[in-house]
């Protein structure tokens, strides 16, 4: 079955940095897309980078825009979430999922990982 699996998680100080990673397996060709999202308690999931397995092009929420790099390697089947300059407010659970197209709306994503925890604290 579909399977995404999240790492790379844990405790950063501000202005550090974190590699997250998705392990993806069991998907079928017409899952175009991989995206990353994060939620932090009491607040709605957001949307923050995805990538095209067709042609490999990627996009960004303004939020982490010129901090965050999401890159792929096909060999291993695993999506990357490199995070830069972190700073408190990018605390949160961060998820990776499949869609069918590209783009940062989470509606558009049928399937989740469990999501790794990010903190970013002095």
């Amino acid at each position: 079955q579909v399977q995404l699996v999240e790492s790379g998680g844990g405790l950063v100080q501000p202005g550090g940095s974190l590699r997250l990673s998705c392990a993806a397996s069991g998907f079928t060709l017409d899952y175009h897309a991989i995206g990353w999202f994060r939620q932090a308690p009491g607040k709605e999931r957001e949307g923050l980078s995805c990538i095209s397995s067709i042609d490999g092009s990627t996009y960004y929420a303004d939020s982490v825009k010129g901090r965050f790099t999401i890159s792929r390697d096909n060999a291993k089947n695993t999506v990357y979430l490199e995070m830069n300059s972190l700073k408190p407010e990018d605390t949160a659970v961060y998820y990776c999922a499949a869609a069918l197209a590209v783009g940062l709306h989470l509606a558009g994503y049928d399937y989740w990982g469990q999501g790794t925890q990010v903190t970013v604290s002095s």
